[in-house]
């Protein structure tokens, strides 16, 4: 194939260190998807579509509609390849765009940037950002040089950042903006991660007035729709998602939806003699 996923030599491979192949391209792999309609002996009398239409809603959209994103337990089984991703396009510069984050240095830290359609408020969520132990200064220029020459009506941050933990210097969310990088804190109130969930299944629902579903992912952010679908949900508390699975683009992109942002909100808070009334907060 012309197009696919191409795997590199690995350092642990002595072929490739006795040879100087490490961080070569070794093969090319791609997935060709492939459905019950495919193969017209099978689908010819319908037995066995009857068969695959009576199976549990998660097997049922593997093995007939091809969809191997969803999984039994999966906290959002909305999601929708085929509707929720779309090819990147120019976004106009009078759209409504912010960023939201949540942030780990051992772990990972995870940032989405989303536009807001005017005609329908769809969000699309247009860029990622997803890296491991990186300082936050670091991770300010690195938002900083993504953003350039896009105006940002506001970012939100995990409200914990702005904690000292323990020490007397700025905390990270402070040092980020100290930088130009300026957040504000994202609402982790009793409650929110449930109320977060619920508007995230909101949003990835189809809406009957349009047709469309009310959030989409360009398909450039490849992290964020591996891991949407794949998240489980909490076996104690099905009305959370399992804290231990990698959540934390899930977590910025649950900071961004409970912003209730909105075309044209906030259009006063960036501006070219803006100056913040909190120089603590940024905002």
């Amino acid at each position: 194939p012309e197009t696919g996923d191409i795997l590199k030599w690995p350092a642990n491979s002595k072929f490739a260190v006795a040879n100087g192949l490490v961080g070569q391209p070794m093969l090319k792999r791609k997935f060709i998807p492939a459905t019950l309609f495919d193969n017209p002996y099978l689908a010819e009398d319908g037995m066995y579509e009857s068969n695959l239409l009576s199976m549990p809603d998660h097997l049922r959209r593997q093995l007939l509609e091809g969809d191997w994103d969803i999984s039994e337990g999966a906290a959002f089984p909305e999601f929708n390849r085929k509707i929720h991703v779309v090819e990147p396009f120019d976004i106009p510069d009078n759209w409504t765009k912010f960023r939201a984050a949540d942030y780990g240095y051992s772990s990972f830290t995870g940032i989405v940037w989303i536009a807001v359609d005017p005609a329908d408020e769809k969000l699309i969520v247009y860029r990622e950002l997803y890296v491991s132990k990186v300082l936050a200064e670091d991770l300010a220029d690195m938002v900083l040089e993504a953003e350039q020459g896009e105006r940002m009506r506001y970012g939100v941050l995990d409200s914990s950042l702005w904690h000292k933990r323990g020490d007397t210097g700025p905390s990270i969310a402070e040092r980020m903006i100290n930088k130009g990088c300026r957040w504000r804190p994202a609402d982790r109130s009793r409650g929110s991660r449930v109320s977060g969930k619920n508007e995230l299944h909101r949003r990835l629902q189809v809406d009957p007035g349009t047709g469309e579903p009310r959030m989409v992912f360009f398909n450039n952010c490849q992290k964020m729709i591996e891991q949407l679908p794949s998240i489980p949900l909490d076996k104690r508390n099905p009305e959370d998602v399992d804290t231990n699975s990698e959540d934390h683009l899930y977590d910025a992109l649950r900071y961004g939806v409970m912003t209730r942002p909105q075309s044209g909100y906030l259009d006063s808070y960036t501006t070219d003699t803006y100056a913040p009334s909190d120089s603590a907060f940024g905002y």
